[in-house]
């Protein structure tokens, strides 16, 4: 069985519209942070060394999302995360938001790619993040 990443976020009041409900372009910066999560916390990756001294990123080439109910002012959102599929290179990722009774909020699918920041372009996971990774692909 596979590992899922979870942690959990509150809905500040500077994610919401004018309804109290989460602008869902707040969305895709709550994602971005759960990858900044796990890489550090799970994978011992954090983006200061990758982008520092390892001179490698990990940009979205795919997204997409389905946004299924509405999250509300207060409420804390637990992140999961799970790997789809895992190359040589890149990463296809299935992160879900749930609200407090579990129940989904909003669901996305990306694509992350490893580059060589000097050349930008595709470079191979370096081997231990690549074996960390291997604990979270679901079959």
């Amino acid at each position: 069985m596979s590992e899922v990443f979870r942690n959990t976020v509150r809905v500040r009041f500077k994610d919401c519209d004018a309804a109290g409900i989460v602008f869902f372009p707040r969305y895709f910066e709550m994602l971005n942070d759960c990858v900044e999560d796990w890489f550090r916390e799970a994978l011992a990756w954090p983006f200061e060394a990758m982008h520092g001294s390892d001179r490698c990123g990990v940009p979205t080439a795919e997204l997409s999302s389905r946004f299924v109910a509405p999250s509300r002012l207060g409420e804390t959102l637990t992140r999961e995360l799970r790997i789809r599929r895992l190359g040589g290179s890149s990463a296809l990722l299935a992160v879900r938001f749930a609200g407090p009774s579990g129940d989904l909020r909003v669901e996305f699918e990306q694509r992350l790619v490893c580059v060589d920041l000097g050349r930008v372009a595709p470079r191979p996971w370096p081997d231990a993040v690549r074996a960390a990774m291997g604990c979270y692909v679901s079959a």
